[in-house]
């Protein structure tokens, strides 16, 4: 019996495989991949932030679960993969946003407190006797009118998006983007669009119980957490265009297929 090929490469964080990898940084990312969807959306008007909160009994209290987090007054982050490692770089991401408020009297940047998180992310990539996050973060904010977008990665990689999206149904949601996003969309169509991408990426139904939307509005640079009606009468309104569309669809394929026998 001959032994594994990458046999002993995954047992420290410091040791590169032959090849080039690092396995604990990998499975910190699948870590992440295995997580509930969140998803974050720039428009014109703001950043849109909004997470599929899946519970796996009907005895959970779903507002309990917390996947979208206010960093500072202008700034929030919506997060994937393991809940307490997310929460420490929250609480680690606050403390960097009140440093900074204190030390210069003026809010952080939203790409100055997302660079701070990814060089701590690094960090725990190239010490023995620790482990990477396995949780990646999608931080949003407004700074000077500007819209900022940027996911980490738990190697400490980050990269700015217009829209992006984390978790097990990211590929379904990046989809959506790549066919709907456009530059000048605006606050109430980057919710519907984000509304959009949780419905297709997710196999439950979309409700406010499971569904939590934050934004930051360009005009106020103010966090705000949306209610779970205000939440709901998004998702219905959606949901029933979405089915008009299918229904208008399904119609003229009909029609088509009955005149394709007729002649």
């Amino acid at each position: 019996m001959q032994p594994l090929q990458n046999a002993g490469y995954d047992r420290a964080i410091t040791v590169f495989s032959p090849d080039g990898r690092l396995f604990q940084v990998e499975y910190a990312r699948e870590a992440v991949k295995r997580g509930t969807t969140s998803i974050g959306v720039k428009s014109s008007e703001g950043i849109v932030l909004a997470v599929d909160k899946r519970t796996t009994s009907s005895l959970v209290e779903a507002s309990s679960i917390e996947k979208i987090f206010k960093i500072d007054e202008h700034i929030g982050a919506a997060t994937s993969g393991l809940v307490a490692d997310a929460r420490a770089l929250v609480e680690r991401a606050r403390v960097e946003a009140q440093i900074n408020k204190i030390t210069y009297s003026e809010p952080i940047r939203v790409e100055s407190l997302s660079k701070k998180l990814c060089d701590m992310l690094q960090l725990y990539t190239q010490n023995g006797g620790v482990r990477p996050f396995g949780s990646a973060l999608i931080i949003g904010g407004v700074y000077e009118d500007k819209c900022k977008l940027f996911e980490t990665d738990p190697s400490g990689a980050l990269i700015q998006y217009k829209a992006t999206a984390i978790g097990s149904g990211r590929s379904a949601a990046m989809d959506i983007f790549e066919e709907q996003y456009s530059d000048d969309i605006t606050l109430e169509g980057a919710i519907a669009l984000a509304i959009t991408a949780i419905n297709e990426a997710t196999d439950h139904d979309t409700t406010s119980n499971n569904v939590e939307i934050a934004v930051i509005k360009k005009d106020t640079g103010k966090y705000e957490k949306l209610s779970q009606d205000v939440v709901q009468g998004y998702i219905d309104e959606i949901l029933v265009e979405e089915e008009e569309v299918e229904e208008e669809v399904e119609t003229e394929e009909s029609e088509e297929d009955l005149q394709d026998d007729e002649e």
